[in-house]
């Protein structure tokens, strides 16, 4: 008898970016935030192609965007509140009716089709199947219209959590602080998807030259209106796929990230600190700015994170970074604390106790100011959180400040727009500290900054028109 290989297509199914989405989301619940390598577990553990991953990015970040206002549709059409179903049902809600409401190129019986099934495929987990529930939320949702917002007279803070997808809790302090309009522009803008904006790195190429490069190769690309080394990019795609990304000509980096080397006002030959260096954004920025002449002393806790900062100044040239591991407040104090010559401590206690002629103080904060590039934020950050952030903003800035010497500049910036992590900030550690003095960061801005000079003299990209981040900094000068 011969046999015969069958011509049946296998019945393995294809890894799903739905099914990776729903694990990735878990994930995200359990830790408390997205992780920079989650996208890259998710596809090794489920051996997604170069499309499903894309699909499983798209969900993922679209569902922490939108999750505020996807429970409010998808509650409309449950009998039970979507935060009180059980935490897998409640993702999967959310996926479908993302792809439902906010994705055009998906059908709607996929959508829900694939939801169904990927909830039958967690009742064992669950111990009950879910499946029928999430079809009828998810079919009823398809039939239906539009429904009608909440009315800005009657509750904006209501209607802006809603509409927008923010927390009530953040809502109500922005309208508190700064004013419905300008807190329906903050939350608005957490919604909106941050454009792929890049740094050119100046030690290997020009802005001119790298715009060339990418016409030359049918990229959608222009310089950014305020930062003179920044190229913003017009379509998606992958990053290490652009042209002069391996040689190391580009970085990426929002523009708003790319004013805050300049205001430090460095020169080649100087000796600067970045006291919270990971990724090393601005420190390889710094470096460039130095022309590759001096040393700049790179300090993060978390020895992985230094690694990427080592990883990036390689990538792009950059050989005048020392990387130091540690708490920059506990290693300044133990150095401090030990006697006797340099000789007798360690090489990284060495390395801080030299004065330096300029620091950067890019300080861990609330991260309320980049909410649309990190969207989980909105949903596992508390009003608590500002407090917790603002206590070790103190505490850095009065470490960090002791080793620069005399006549020498610190700047202090956050990714924050709250009062508690900005300007009360600076205008604490000045009053303690006399020795310091704080000064406009106005003449180190491009003419096309100038706007985002608050009255203190302080940089705010807060509300601006060029689809910046929302940061702060501030510059002081020890006179003594």
């Amino acid at each position: 008898m011969v046999s015969h290989q069958s011509t049946q297509p296998s019945l393995v199914p294809k890894p799903s970016g739905r099914c990776a989405a729903a694990k990735a989301l878990l994930a995200v619940e359990k830790a408390g935030h997205l992780a920079d390598d989650l996208y890259d577990q998710m596809v090794a553990r489920e051996s997604l192609d170069l499309r499903e991953r894309a699909f499983m990015v798209e969900l993922v970040r679209g569902v922490l965007r939108y999750r505020g206002t996807l429970d409010w549709r998808l509650g409309l059409f449950s009998d039970r509140p979507i935060a009180r179903l059980p935490t897998l049902v409640q993702n999967i809600l959310r996926l479908g009716g993302y792809q439902l409401l906010y994705l055009d190129r998906v059908p709607e019986s996929a959508a829900v089709n694939e939801s169904v099934q990927l909830m039958k495929q967690q009742s064992k987990r669950l111990g009950r199947d879910w499946s029928g529930f999430v079809n009828a939320v998810l079919r009823t949702l398809t039939r239906s219209s539009e429904p009608a917002w909440p009315e800005v007279s009657k509750d904006p803070v209501q209607a802006f959590a809603i509409r927008y997808s923010c927390p009530k809790w953040l809502v109500e302090r922005w309208c508190r602080q700064w004013g419905n309009d300008r807190a329906e522009t903050l939350c608005r803008s957490s919604v909106e998807a941050p454009p792929l904006t890049l740094r050119v790195n100046t030690l290997r190429t020009s802005r001119r030259e790298l715009l060339q490069e990418f016409a030359a190769a049918q990229v959608e690309a222009g310089p950014t209106m305020v930062s003179p080394v920044g190229i913003q990019v017009g379509r998606g795609g992958s990053v290490t796929g652009l042209p002069g990304y391996a040689e190391g000509r580009l970085y990426v980096e929002d523009e708003a990230g790319q004013l805050i080397p300049l205001l430090l006002d460095v020169q080649p030959g100087q000796r600067v600190l970045d006291a919270c260096a990971a990724p090393g954004g601005k420190a390889t920025h710094l470096a460039a700015l130095m022309a590759n002449q001096g040393e700049i002393v790179a300090v993060d806790r978390v020895a992985a994170r230094l690694g990427l900062v080592m990883d990036n100044c390689r990538r792009l040239g950059v050989t005048v970074v020392t990387p130091v591991v540690g708490d920059i407040r506990m290693l300044i104090n133990q150095g401090r604390s030990l006697s006797g010559s340099l000789a007798g401590r360690s090489a990284r206690q060495r390395v801080l106790l030299e004065p330096f002629d300029r620091i950067l103080l890019d300080a861990p904060c609330s991260g309320l100011g980049v909410l649309r590039r990190h969207p989980e934020g909105k949903w596992y950050k508390t009003q608590e959180s500002i407090a917790q952030h603002q206590q070790v903003q103190r505490e850095l800035l009065a470490a960090t400040s002791r080793l620069l010497r005399p006549g020498g500049l610190l700047v202090y910036s956050t990714c924050s727009i709250e009062p508690e992590e900005t300007d009360s900030i600076i205008d604490e550690f000045c009053k303690s500290h006399p020795e310091f003095q704080r000064e406009s960061i106005a003449p180190w801005l491009p003419p096309a900054g100038l706007p985002f000079v608050t009255p203190r003299g302080d940089l705010s990209t807060m509300t601006n028109m060029h689809k910046m981040d929302s940061f702060f900094a501030a510059r002081v000068r020890r006179t003594a």
